[in-house]
This record gives structure tokens, C-alpha cells and sequence, in this order.
């Protein structure tokens, strides 16, 4: 990468299409620098992906760049490629361009089309779309809406024809070394590799062995196709990489087409041609492959197979947070072993995870945008995201009083108070206290109540406000009381808290003000209380980087990153739907689970709590 493509971050770039400030990073940079230098004048794009005959039969692109999110299907996405995706659509958006989305399917034996499902659906949950009006030629949106959904098997075809124009060329050769010869042949970063016994073929008799392998005559593993460029090359990535392998597998998009199938390496530069991607921007694993980027896509033009302008890799460092594990081999691991429920369990970072759990696409794309993007990894605390999630929630979500750990609480005065024990006394709170929008939230006082087991000592500790023998506090929104003792079991455990009303002290009225209290305590009535259950969850591992070094992951699992319990919510949540969220007050923000909640039988998760309490 030239030096002017190095620059550090800046300030802050201003959005092109909106005027807003977003944060600067190096890729901001290289893309305001290539459009004010007018770079690709002449780039086409014949409105779908083609070689170069395809785009030269077509018009000026309108789009000023273009960028993808090219993820393969073989799995569920996590909170890594959020990254990725925020960064290529935002990008695009940004700077009057198109992203695409693009499954990079190559590899029948592990994708499926419940994975290509799947990150379609969390790619649109995260608020990016890639059915778009195509942008005019000053970049505004102004022409026909196009799809930009794309997939790496529908070129198969054309990767079949750029793998034989390179052996034509003497570029590429087939392999008949076995994998262990191979690897051995290859060297070290110490010592260069040795070239194959079979390098020095010609190209008609590779071109035959290659349509051999086309035709499906030799086994699985029998041979390879490698390009040929440099085995004492001190880049190994440039040491004749393979290009094609044998393997009979159907493929999910293109069945039993096909038995040999492009390598990884090979396809993707080509898939970016094809799709007149400008800025080509990946993690910065791939740095050391941008010199075969490079070599392929240039011979492949030379060859008139791929159209020029060509796309340019560019690497950024992934986003790495605290307290999970993102590889994929491990995430399978923690789903197949029964560690957690399943892809979508509330402790997993994957996306589908997440959104159970209950963030919000919201708060993950302002911690992305947050992080911007620079050459080094960056590795954010858990209590980022939280933070994020908090502002984000804080706005929108409405207020209810929960109960959570229940004891009952029993009013001795309450008929001498109220002239019955069946009179209820009508109490209300607003739904938001800065949304008035929302409206209030209705409920009742009753005999009997639902307070937390934590409001009630017998022998209270220094500065504890809330109830004990003798000391006042006020029922949130309700009365203050007076409590006079409790009740307990054969065992000694405390069955109820008894307290007395305190008469004219009813929040909203003149008197409400004259007992002063230190504790205000939530509550649920008992007679109205939703019976719900709460699944209380926390960071799936105990320490923030769990696969560092050499150490078993799975031995540093959280043992309490989910409990159970069984509470009380205000009658408020009675039609509470799945994926609606709340604050309940002083415990935290918690979700309607969207797979397990029903009216009739409540579950709710917690998201977040109110502040990290996470212990460091």
C-alpha cells in the first residue's frame, strides 16, 4: 500500500449525502482522497455482475463507489462481523456508492441455506439494505430500485474460464503431489519451498488434466490446480497457492453442477471484479493474500476476462470484544455440547443471539461507528456495548415496577385505612418519565403485596434505609409505611414483612410530602401481579479474553451467566409482546422473549442492568 493510502485518523469526515459528522478513520480518508483525485472515470457496470465484454457494453457507473459484505454461508453471524457489515454499507452510504451483499460460497461441505437465511435476516435486523435505488450521477438517489444480492456459485462458470486462460498462459499448472507432499514441498517462512515434480507440464497437457478434473474422472484429493509464481517466494501466500481442489459435494445453490469447487483466494478477487467493487476492504489477515489479489485480477485483465478499472484490497483490524469467543469452530462447540441452548441463545455474541437477548440494532451500529476503523485489532470492554445500549434504551424503553426475588409484605392497617380488606386503591406512574407521549401506567395498592427480600433486615446495617422494625419508607408511587416486624417459618425463614400504612401520605397528594423517608421501595400488588419467569443473564465467560494462549475456552465459562427465578410484574406488562422492551425500576432493562414468551405464560430476559456491576 502506497504511503498516501496510510494516513492516520483524523478528526472527523463530514457525511457526504447528510452533512453529519462522522468519526474519521484511514478508509474515509483513502475514499475522499480517490474521489477528489476523480479516480475510475471510465469504470462501467453494465447493471449486473459480468467480464469485461458484459461492462463495456454498458453505461458510466452512477455509483461513485462500490463496496461488499461478502460473508460464507457456514455459519451464524456474531457481533465481529457487525464490524464488517456497519463498515460496507455505511461506507457506500456515506459516499453516494452501492455495498453489495454477497455470499461467498465456495465451500459446499460446511454452507447451507439456513445460513444464507440467516445473515439476510441479521443483515436487515442491523438496519442495511441492499435493494437500493441505484444513485444518479450526483449521487443522490434517483434511480431504479436494483437488487444487490449476489452469489460467489452464480460465476462459477467464469472462474472456470479465468482458471483455464491461466493455464493456457503457463500461469497455473495441475498438482498431482499428495497434500503431505505439498506441504512439505512448501517451506517455511525460514526455508524456501521446492518446486512440484509436475510444475514444468505444459500447458496443453495441464489444460487436459484440468478439464479431467472438470469432468469428475479423478477422486477426491487427487489433484490440484496451483498457480504458478514463485515457490522461493519470502510471501508463502505466493509459494503457487491452489486454486481449484476435487471435492463431490452439492452445493446449495448449484447442486451436483459442479466437482471441483475455486479456493477461497482465488474466487474472491474475481467475485470483486466481476461486481466493479472499488474499495475491496477485509480484516487484516488478508494483507499478506493482496499481493495475489493483485497478481490474479492483473493477469486475468491483461487476458481481457475482467474489466478496468480493477477493485483494491484494503485491510482494517477486526473488532474484538471482552468476554466472548467469535470463532466459529468454537461457537459450533458451545451449541453442539449443550453449553448453551442452541445459535440464538441470549448468552451467545451471535447476532440472532443478541437480538434474543434484547440490544438493539441501534446501540451495536453507534459502537461500531464509535470504533471507526484503523490497521491495528481493537479489542472493547463488554460495558462498551452496555453503555451504547443504555442510551440507546433510556429513550424508548417504558417503566414497570418487578419483583424479582419475592417476599410478601401484609399491611395490618389496610381495612382500618380503607373501610374493606376488598377495596383497592387506585395508583399510577407514567409509562416513560420524559416520553409523556407514552401515557400512565395504571395499578393498585391491596392487603398484600410483592416487595423484594433485600427491602427487609431484622437487624439493619449502616445506611440502610429501607424497611426494619420501627423504620419508615415509602411504597414507590404509593404510601409511605411503617414497618413493625415480619413473619417466619419452623426454619427461621421470613414468610412476610408486616408494616402499617401511614395515613394522607399517598404520592400525588398535599400530604405526601409531610413524613420525610430515606427508602423508596418497589413493589407489585398481589392481588394484580403478573406470575413471570425472569431469566437473569450475565457474560458467558468469567475472564475477557477466554481463548487467549493456549488454555481450554470452555474452562472459563461463566457458572452464572444464567439463573432462573420466578417473579411479580405490574399488571401494566399483562400485553407486553415478544421483543418488547422495558425498564424495570432498579433492576435493570430486560426483553418479551421473542422465542418462549406468551400472555399466558410471561418470560422475560435481562438485557442489561442500569450500570455495569459486572465483577472486574
Amino acid at each position: 500500500m502506497s504511503a498516501s493510502h496510510d494516513k492516520t485518523e483524523g478528526a472527523a469526515a463530514h457525511d457526504k449525502t447528510d452533512g453529519t459528522v462522522k468519526p474519521s478513520n484511514f478508509l474515509r480518508a483513502i475514499i475522499e482522497r480517490d474521489l477528489e483525485q476523480g479516480f475510475q472515470p471510465a469504470r462501467h457496470f453494465a447493471g449486473s455482475p459480468g467480464d469485461a465484454a458484459h461492462h463495456a457494453a454498458g453505461p458510466l457507473d452512477p455509483a461513485k463507489i462500490r463496496t461488499r459484505f461478502p460473508p460464507e454461508p457456514n455459519g451464524y453471524l456474531h457481533i465481529g462481523h457487525a464490524k464488517s457489515i456497519c463498515l460496507n454499507f455505511g461506507l457506500a452510504r456515506d459516499y453516494g456508492g452501492i455495498c453489495h451483499l454477497r455470499f461467498d460460497d465456495t465451500n459446499p461441505e460446511k454452507e447451507e441455506q439456513e445460513y444464507v437465511d440467516a445473515i439476510k435476516e441479521m443483515v436487515a435486523w442491523l438496519g442495511w439494505n441492499w435493494e437500493s435505488a441505484a444513485p444518479s450521477a450526483d449521487g443522490s438517489a434517483g434511480g431504479a430500485t436494483a437488487n444487490h444480492l449476489f452469489y460467489a456459485s452464480d460465476y462459477f462458470d467464469l472462474m472456470y474460464r479465468s482458471a483455464e486462460y491461466l493455464v493456457t498462459q503457463g500461469l497455473a499448472y495441475v498438482d498431482e503431489q499428495t497434500p503431505d507432499e505439498m506441504r512439505a514441498n512448501r517451506g517455511d517462512f525460514s526455508t524456501p519451498g521446492k518446486n512440484s515434480p509436475f510444475r514444468d507440464r505444459s500447458p496443453d497437457e495441464n489444460l487436459a488434466r484440468l478439464r479431467e478434473m472438470r469432468d469428475g474422472q479423478h477422486p477426491d484429493g487427487a489433484m490440484v490446480l496451483r498457480a504458478k509464481i514463485d515457490m522461493a517466494s519470502p510471501n508463502i501466500n505466493l509459494r503457487d497457492p491452489a486454486l481449484y481442489r476435487i471435492r463431490r459435494a452439492t452445493h446449495h445453490n448449484t447442486g451436483d453442477q459442479w466437482c471441483i469447487y475455486p479456493m477461497y483466494t482465488f474466487a474472491h478477487p474475481i467475485e470483486d471484479a466481476l461486481e466493479c467493487i472499488t474499495h475491496s476492504i477485509c480484516t487484516l489477515e488478508f494483507e499478506d493474500q493482496r499481493p495475489f489479489y493483485d497478481w490474479l485480477v492483473e493477469h486475468l485483465a491483461q487476458g481481457g476476462l475482467l474489466a478496468r478499472p480493477l477493485p483494491h484490497q484494503y485491510e482494517f483490524g477486526r473488532l474484538n470484544l471482552t468476554y466472548v469467543v467469535t470463532s466459529k469452530r468454537k461457537l459450533r462447540q458451545l451449541v453442539e455440547d449443550g453449553h448453551v441452548s442452541g445459535w440464538d441463545d441470549p448468552r451467545m455474541p451471535t447476532l440472532v443471539g443478541m437480538r434474543r437477548r434484547g440490544y438493539t440494532p441501534e446501540s451495536i451500529r453507534a459502537m461500531v461507528e464509535s470504533t471507526g476503523a484503523s490497521k491495528t485489532t481493537a479489542w472493547i470492554e463488554y460495558s462498551v456495548l452496555d453503555g451504547y445500549l443504555r442510551a440507546d434504551l433510556e429513550g424508548k424503553a417504558a417503566r414497570a415496577m418487578a419483583v424479582l426475588d419475592p417476599v410478601r409484605l401484609k399491611l395490618e392497617n389496610y381495612a382500618e385505612i380503607f373501610g374493606s380488606l376488598d377495596h383497592r386503591e387506585p395508583c399510577q406512574a407514567p409509562a416513560h418519565p420524559h416520553v409523556p407521549e407514552l401515557g400512565t401506567r395504571q395499578f393498585s395498592l391491596g392487603p398484600e403485596l410483592w416487595i423484594e427480600r433485600e427491602d427487609f433486615l431484622e437487624v439493619p446495617t449502616k445506611g440502610y434505609h429501607r424497611l426494619y422494625p420501627g423504620n419508615k419508607a415509602r411504597l414507590k408511587y404509593g404510601y409511605i409505611i411503617e414497618c413493625t416486624g415480619c413473619e417466619k417459618d419452623a426454619d427461621g425463614r421470613i414468610t412476610a414483612v408486616l408494616a402499617k400504612l401511614v395515613p394522607d401520605t399517598k404520592s400525588g397528594t398535599p400530604g405526601a410530602d409531610a413524613v420525610k423517608v430515606k427508602g423508596v421501595i418497589t413493589w407489585v400488588g398481589s392481588h394484580e401481579g403478573i406470575a413471570t419467569e425472569l431469566r437473569l443473564y450475565d457474560r458467558l465467560f468469567t475472564e475477557a479474553q477466554p481463548d487467549a494462549g493456549e488454555r481450554n475456552f470452555l474452562d472459563l465459562l461463566n457458572p452464572d451467566a444464567k439463573r432462573v427465578v420466578q417473579g411479580y410484574l405490574e399488571p401494566s406488562l399483562a400485553q407486553a409482546q415478544p421483543d418488547q422492551k422495558f425498564q424495570f425500576e432498579r433492576h435493570g432493562y430486560f426483553v418479551a422473549d421473542r422465542v418462549d414468551h406468551r400472555s399466558d405464560q410471561p418470560v422475560f430476559n435481562k438485557i442489561t442492568g442500569l450500570r455495569d456491576s459486572f465483577a472486574k
